[in-house]
């Protein structure tokens, strides 16, 4: 048992050195921009090749069970090292914009085999406290998230490429830490064979039907949100001449903040009910969305950024809750399976979410858009609600 005590600390340590490959790159692509003499829009089509990257990457690994029929720690650590040698090319000088995009598309690829795989681990060594684990785990994920903004704020005097080499070797680190202390855990159930109908038949089951329905309207509002806090700050300080934000440092703590309400809902759903806390969360978060517009009329920044920071809190609060749901009401065998296809479907619903959003919003310069948001939160909570299984 003295073994498992260290297994919850590696498995975030490894996760959040794995996902900077994710989101530290964020960090560094105006350089690449100004590198390679790239057109400006090249940035959205870079953040956007490594969700594709990811999108493809998990269907994949979903219909062909790759987290349920090999071992996880090694799929962990072999998506790991080819993530950060991909990642590390980006600084060659012969790259071009194509060969960029390529670059971070495998990134993202690889990174299929780490965030959903990461969980999948988790759920094979906790059956009791899964969700406090995986509150911890996605804990570590939106400390990731946060970080290109705090890099960002700090990073004038380092080079883009050893940012870049840094990150690779970190997530290195972090796919061999796990490799080396995380065996196959004691509630491992492996899949034998390669069925491509699991990824149907899972949502079969209402209740995973319920929880799946949850987060895919979680996640609507929730990477949206993020790639929109420095433009909700922007916006403010537009509006109220005399406000300036230092916008990076600020951003951090707005997405960060969010790390302490993941272990924060797990421990709460532990005492309350997981569904309970993860439906109280999401109206909380909806409501937010509502009532946005009106946050940009008070001449009062702190009220502001405080009411910001408590929409940071309630737009990821719920995610360990669902994974936690989702890993629970799925078959033994097909964990690993059922998380990665969810995570497929989920990150899949953001990039039509921030795509609306943005055309939107350079089309109206409206803070009536955010209000649009509710809709994730309303559907997940209406889909919780149907009829108890």
């Amino acid at each position: 048992m003295k073994h498992h005590k260290i297994v919850l600390p590696i498995i975030v340590i490894s996760q959040f050195c794995c996902t900077s490959l994710w989101f530290a790159g964020n960090a560094v692509l105006n350089d690449l921009v100004v590198n390679f003499n790239l057109e400006t829009n090249a940035l959205e089509n870079l953040t956007s090749a490594v969700q594709f990257g990811f999108i493809i990457g998990t269907l994949l690994f979903a219909l062909f069970t790759i987290a349920d029929r090999f071992s996880p720690s090694k799929v962990f650590f072999f998506c790991a090292i080819l993530g950060a040698i991909f990642n590390s090319c980006l600084i060659l000088e012969k790259n071009t914009f194509t060969s960029l995009l390529l670059l971070r598309f495998l990134t993202g690829f690889f990174l299929a085999g780490i965030y959903p795989v990461g969980m999948k681990i988790a759920t094979d060594y906790y059956q009791k406290g899964l969700g406090k684990s995986l509150g911890f785990l996605v804990g570590a994920l939106v400390l990731g998230t946060a970080l290109p903004h705090l890099l960002k704020d700090s990073m004038h005097t380092f080079s883009w490429k050893n940012v870049l080499l840094s990150i690779s070797i970190l997530a290195s680190f972090g796919g061999l830490l796990l490799f080396i202390f995380v065996p196959n855990g004691p509630f491992r159930k492996k899949g034998t064979s390669l069925d491509l109908t699991i990824c149907l038949n899972v949502f079969k089951n209402t209740s995973f039907r319920k929880a799946a329905f949850g987060y895919f309207g979680h996640m609507w509002e929730l990477y949206t949100f993020w790639a929109f806090v420095p433009i909700l700050l922007k916006t403010y300080s537009e509006l109220h001449t005399d406000v300036q934000f230092n916008i990076p440092l600020v951003s951090f703590f707005i997405i960060g903040i969010g790390s302490i309400a993941c272990v924060l809902a797990s421990y709460l759903a532990e005492k309350f009910g997981t569904q309970k806390i993860a439906f109280s969360t999401l109206l909380l978060s909806g409501i937010s969305c509502l009532v946005s517009p009106f946050f940009f009329i008070i001449a009062n920044e702190t009220i502001f950024i405080l009411f910001l920071l408590f929409w940071g809190m309630v737009v990821i609060a719920d995610s360990p809750l669902f994974s936690t749901l989702v890993a629970q009401n799925a078959p033994e065998k097909d964990k690993g399976t059922a998380l990665t296809i969810v995570n497929c479907i989920g990150f899949s619903i953001t990039i039509i979410s921030i795509q609306l959003i943005s055309n939107l919003y350079h089309a109206t310069n409206s803070t009536f858009i955010y209000m649009l948001l509710a809709i994730g939160p309303v559907f997940g909570l209406i889909s919780l609600k149907l009829k108890k299984s």
